[in-house]
């Protein structure tokens, strides 16, 4: 057995079914219909991080406390629903419905986008948030809910003049250079195509060569946390997200994608696989500074591998953009 399917069989260990679903499906093409995908789908809620996470959710459907679907930073109901749809859990399992009833109807904010509220009311939606948000919910099977479509059409409308967005609202439209405001892009790559009108078509385009244009890194001095591949992402960015999201969209043959790319192989273990570099909040970011500085309002690092070790998670999204870029084969 060569490297590449060592790689392989080990993702496909059944200890983790969410990353065996996913393997099956992303990577090796496995119909919905497969017995081995339908197994291991089967098996996300009853072993691993999927049974793990959800065994945390209180009988009222939050994780952490009632009061607040977004705190305690990265704990709470908010973040845990993010990591949950990565894991290729759906709206069809009922504690995610009645989680993302409540998160959905919470975060709408009046405008059309989302925002990290409390019991709602917000008048403005947050760039962030909605991406996230929208993003998250296409995933658990929400694409034609109402306040999902308005939400990809908030994201249209507060797309920067540059082409990205910011989620501070850093210069407004007129500038919104920010790489880390990725959202946008991240939910528009699992918005089903159809869906899209003129204007979003026009916003991811724009949105695309934004980061095409940096080299989806060149913005002002070296930032170490873009070069260090995390997981959860959260609203974190680093070089494997932009590859993530724009391969996604198809942008698969651009020259400027050459730098990232690079970076991608370089950082590949001589056994195949991908360390998990850090995890969030990173030391290096504002959030880590933050940290330090106020220890008793500190986030609360989750993580589900451990950090300087083979990230099984790191390598299934390493491995699925080189499949998408033609550099990968199940078997070579």
């Amino acid at each position: 057995m060569g490297p590449r399917d060592q790689v392989t069989s080990w993702l496909l260990e059944e200890c983790q079914p969410s990353i065996r679903y996913l393997t099956l499906t992303e990577l090796l093409g496995r119909p919905e219909g497969d017995p081995d995908v339908k197994a291991a789908r089967a098996g996300i809620v009853k072993r691993g991080w999927g049974k793990e996470i959800l065994d945390r959710q209180d009988p009222s459907g939050f994780w952490e406390r009632g009061s607040s679907l977004y705190r305690p930073k990265y704990t709470g109901t908010n973040w845990m629903l993010l990591v949950l749809s990565d894991l290729g859990l759906t709206k069809a399992d009922r504690r995610i419905d009645a989680a993302c009833r409540r998160w959905t109807d919470w975060f709408a904010a009046e405008d059309g986008g989302f925002v990290g509220s409390n019991k709602g009311g917000a008048k403005h939606g947050h760039v962030c948030t909605t991406g996230n948000t929208a993003r998250v919910l296409v995933k658990f099977g929400y694409a034609d809910h109402p306040k999902v479509r308005s939400a990809f059409e908030w994201l249209v409308k507060n797309q920067a003049n540059l082409g990205g967005w910011s989620c501070f609202n850093y210069g407004g439209r007129a500038r919104g250079r920010n790489l880390d405001s990725w959202e946008p892009m991240g939910a528009f790559a699992v918005y089903p195509r159809e869906k899209w009108t003129r204007g979003m078509k026009g916003a991811m385009e724009k949105g695309a060569e934004f980061f095409l244009e940096r080299e989806l890194h060149v913005q002002g001095g070296r930032y170490k946390p873009w070069y260090r591949f995390h997981y959860p992402v959260h609203y974190y960015y680093d070089l494997l997200v932009g590859l993530d999201f724009l391969t996604a969209l198809g942008y698969v043959a651009d020259k400027r994608l050459e730098y990232a790319v690079s970076l991608l192989k370089k950082k590949r273990r001589p056994d195949g696989r991908w360390n998990l570099d850090s995890i969030n909040p990173d030391p290096d970011s504002p959030q880590g500074a933050w940290d330090r500085g106020h220890p008793k309002q500190a986030t609360v690092p989750f993580s589900l591998e451990e950090a300087g070790e083979p990230s099984k998670m790191v390598t299934l999204r390493a491995l699925r953009v080189l499949k998408r870029l033609g550099e990968w084969e199940p078997h070579g």
